[in-house]
This record gives structure tokens, C-alpha cells and sequence, in this order.
């Protein structure tokens, strides 16, 4: 950290925004009712020893909303391919035709979309955390000034009120992006 109060809490503002785009990122991969790129962003296959993303190894389109049509560039991954969407937390049972791989994924039931509103809160509780990690940190950095007599307490406590008000803003960022999420996982 740096060592004025203007530096820590523009570093301290980053690491919240990043924070919140990570949590905003998150939630692009949880399941809604249309089929979406960004599911599969998680998604690794084993390719000659490696963990390779998905995205990497086959072209995704997506002729219909549930429907998703995987096409390796390499037909030597195929069944790699197919064992890593099989086994990931997308709940699919890939079809294989030799050159594609035909992935229709499940109605969301009522409970499934629970599952995934519940999914959706861990996730930003987490972007919070990680917000309030942030916030630790840059108070830490300014207390650290006052005791060292490099700055005055005044100013120590307008730069604490100030990280206090980053903080409450980048909270209510994931509170709201939490909130488009349920509102798009709770509409059939």
C-alpha cells in the first residue's frame, strides 16, 4: 500500500469495483431459462494432460433457447469434452453425433430455481466479503498513518468516513445486481 490517504482509497475503490465485477461475472454463469455463453465459462476439459477451457476447444451456438450445439475444433477432444459438460453442475447429458455434441438443457423446476436464487446469494454474500476484505485492508493503511504521526487525526477520520461511504456504494452494487439476478431466475 501506499502511503497517503488519497492513494489507499483509490486503491482501495479498485479493489471494490473488481469485487463487484467478479461477483457480476458469477452470476452470468448461473443457469437462467435461455441457454448462454457465459455457462460453460467454468467449464475445463482434460486436453493432452491439460485443463483447458472450454471455450478454447469448440465452437458453442445456440440455435434455440435450451439448445446448444458443441463443436470441437480437434474431434480427438470429443469425448473430453463430452465427460466435462456430463460432469459439470449444468445437469446435462450431452448428445453425440460423431461430429457435435447436442446439449438441450433441463426445464428449471421450481426447486432448481431455488437452488439457483440461493447460488446467486452465496455468490454476492461473497462479493461482499470481499468488499468488506478491501475495506479492512485501506483502514488498516490509514491507522497505520495516524499512529505514525504522518498524517493528522482528522484527517484519518475523514479518509475512514470516505472509505466508509466506497464501501456502502460497492455493497449496494452486488445488492443490486443480486436483485436483476433473482428477478431473472424467479421469471418462468
Amino acid at each position: 500500500m501506499s502511503d497517503d490517504t488519497p492513494s489507499i482509497l483509490k486503491d482501495a475503490e479498485s479493489k471494490m469495483a473488481k469485487s463487484v465485477e467478479v461477483t457480476k461475472e458469477e452470476f452470468t454463469a448461473i443457469r437462467t431459462g435461455r441457454a448462454s455463453a457465459a455457462m460453460f465459462q467454468g467449464i475445463n476439459v482434460e486436453y493432452y494432460g491439460a485443463p483447458t477451457p472450454l471455450n478454447q476447444l469448440a465452437s458453442l451456438q445456440f440455435p434455440e433457447a435450451r439448445t446448444v450445439i458443441v463443436t470441437p475444433y480437434d474431434k480427438s477432444a470429443m469425448s473430453g469434452v463430452e465427460s466435462a459438460l456430463r460432469d459439470s453442475d449444468l445437469g446435462v447429458n450431452p448428445t453425440n453425433n460423431g461430429d457435435t455434441l447436442r446439449v438441450v438443457l433441463p426445464a428449471l423446476t421450481e426447486e432448481r430455481r431455488k437452488d439457483y436464487v440461493k447460488l446467486a446469494r452465496t455468490k454476492a454474500e461473497d462479493g461482499r466479503v470481499s468488499v468488506r476484505g478491501s475495506r479492512g485492508n485501506a483502514k488498516k493503511a490509514i491507522e497505520k498513518l495516524v499512529k505514525d504521526k504522518e498524517i493528522g487525526e482528522d484527517e484519518g477520520s475523514r479518509a475512514e468516513k470516505e472509505l466508509e461511504s466506497l464501501t456502502k456504494k460497492h455493497i449496494e452494487l452486488i445488492d443490486e445486481a443480486l436483485g436483476l439476478k433473482e428477478t431473472e431466475l424467479e421469471t418462468v
